[in-house]
């Protein structure tokens, strides 16, 4: 272990070239690779360690391999980035076409200024991920207003019990059977013999899928859950339906006509969360509908973000900001 110390301090101060790296005294504020733009730009935000959280500009046409980091920068306030950026040539930053990103303001503000002559598109993943989200919170009220009612249920049946103890019975129910004495409290069971509760807690995950990909027992289960609970199958059903909006292949005006109709089916609902949603839509619709141009996504972006994890991982954590910065530039910059 001790050689294995000295093999290590040997290559970071010695071997490596970091000690002697132009970018050193700066690299953990910001580091730019004006080589590397091009003209499809994507813009995201990582967490490296101890919850900092740097902005990264990539290239969306390396695919998350050598040459597609552009920049990266600390923090995410708009105007530092914004400052860092514009130390990459004009000509440069006026060659990008596109530039994909999320829901961020700042993000926005970023791409505007940096790059003015791209068209700016907004991720549709997230678009549905706030779906799913809002989705999940339908399920989870309905869960928790089933686990109050089962609570109830439970202690009627205790006093109950306690009662009929007290007054030396009748032992029968109302249709005339017999009681026990110690009898425990059952919920009612669905004919998939799961109860309102379990039916709610075992529906997560096939609401986050596509129906064709469901097995025949959560087809089932799904066909009880949206009977039980109307709110859930619309809920779901403005979900998957978005979904489908961004996976036909259609112009931009026909994916209009389709999110237009989503508006009203939404507005139909009345549900807050849905509603906020598709008013968050409407206000940035066109940088939305962007997708349909180059079917472009910050997928990219997102796979990087993964790989940038997965290489702190395989370092168990970061102890020299400067010296990771350095490694991780090295093989994707």
């Amino acid at each position: 272990m001790k050689r294995g110390d000295e093999f290590g301090r040997a290559c970071k101060e010695h071997i490596s070239g970091f000690r002697t790296w132009t970018e050193l005294y700066h690299a953990d504020e910001w580091l730019i690779f004006p080589e590397n733009a091009g003209p499809h730009v994507s813009i995201d935000e990582t967490c490296l360690s101890t919850g900092e959280v740097y902005t990264i500009v990539s290239n969306k046409d390396a695919h998350g391999r050598k040459g597609c980091i552009i920049a990266i920068i600390k923090g995410t306030k708009a105007k530092d980035v914004i400052k860092v950026l514009k130390k990459i040539e004009e000509s440069l930053r006026k060659n990008v076409i596109e530039v994909t990103l999320d829901f961020s303001e700042s993000m926005h503000n970023i791409a505007e200024t940096c790059f003015p002559k791209a068209m700016i598109t907004l991720d549709r993943f997230h678009h549905q991920q706030f779906c799913l989200e809002a989705l999940r919170e339908v399920r989870r009220e309905y869960r928790r207003e089933q686990m109050t009612q089962d609570a109830n249920a439970r202690e009627e049946h205790r006093l109950m019990m306690k009662e009929l103890a007290k007054n030396g019975g009748p032992w029968i129910d109302e249709e005339g059977n017999a009681i026990r004495r110690n009898a425990r409290y059952y919920p009612e069971r669905l004919e998939n013999d799961e109860t309102r509760a379990e039916l709610l807690a075992r529906s997560k995950g096939l609401l986050m899928m596509s129906p064709d990909k469901w097995t025949d027992t959560q087809k089932e289960r799904a066909e009880i859950l949206f009977r039980e609970f109307p709110d859930i199958k619309t809920a779901f059903s403005l979900t998957h339906s978005l979904r489908m909006i961004f996976s036909q292949r259609c112009s931009k005006e026909q994916g209009a006509e389709s999110l237009h109709s989503w508006y009203t089916k939404v507005g139909e609902f009345g549900n807050k969360a849905f509603n906020d949603i598709a008013a968050a839509m409407y206000d940035r619709e066109d940088e939305i509908l962007n997708y349909f141009v180059n079917r472009s996504t910050n997928a990219s972006a997102e796979s990087l973000n993964a790989k940038i994890k997965q290489f702190r991982a395989l370092l168990r954590g970061i102890v020299d900001k400067k010296f990771f910065l350095f490694r991780l530039t090295k093989i994707y910059a």
